[in-house]
């Protein structure tokens, strides 16, 4: 029982981090302050449904997409891992603020969703961490820590006005940025693992 809860916490963190859960909170703020608070709920719901669905597809579906592409894992570990870590920098460095013509409409898929919350990094790290799943209690514990860490997401951006008055938005800028670090972290990681297995380099 221990190797199933270990590897839930492992990969509920993972994924909590890497879907950076704070600089999603600050775009969303940014992008919804003439909503009243029926309706920034009501978009944070969507939104964390459509996020689901969306890794739920990358992660089931990694090792079908690099056999019919010819890709080995770890070519994509490195280029998946080179495009998350751009995105940390991004994060650490860059302006969460919505362009003027996307603050209005149907914001919850797209651009809150894809690419805010599932960008091109995310994406790639989760197609690799899809990938190297062995056994196929790994996948349903994957689903379920991958469901959990969404969820957590979720809560976040339903609260979303809680937080703010809590924290300030300098408060949140901080915590994005902070994220934005163990993003980095994460990235380095499996570019690390990618270039180590294709140079055939011992552990």
């Amino acid at each position: 029982m221990n190797a199933y809860s270990d590897f839930f916490f492992t990969v509920w963190i993972r994924f909590f981090f890497l879907l950076t859960p704070f600089f999603v909170l600050s775009t969303f703020l940014a992008m919804t302050p003439e909503l009243t608070a029926s309706e920034r709920r009501s978009t944070a719901l969507r939104v964390t449904l459509a996020v689901l669905v969306a890794c739920f597809v990358l992660y089931s579906f990694g090792n079908t997409l690099f056999s019919l592409f010819g890709i080995t894992l770890d070519s994509f570990r490195i280029g998946a891992g080179s495009l998350l870590f751009l995105s940390a920098v991004h994060m650490v460095h860059g302006d969460d603020s919505a362009p003027p013509s996307e603050k209005r409409g149907a914001i919850s898929v797209v651009p809150l969703a894809i690419p805010v919350t599932v960008g091109p990094g995310t994406t790639g790290a989760l197609l690799v961490m899809g990938a190297e799943v062995q056994h196929n209690w790994q996948v349903f514990v994957g689903l379920a820590a991958l469901a959990m860490a969404v969820l957590c997401v979720g809560i976040l951006l339903v609260c979303a006005s809680f937080i703010e008055h809590i924290v300030g938005k300098k408060g949140i800028t901080i915590l994005s940025k902070l994220t934005g670090l163990f993003v980095a972290a994460l990235a380095a990681q499996i570019v690390f693992t990618g270039v180590r297995n294709f140079l055939k380099i011992g552990a």
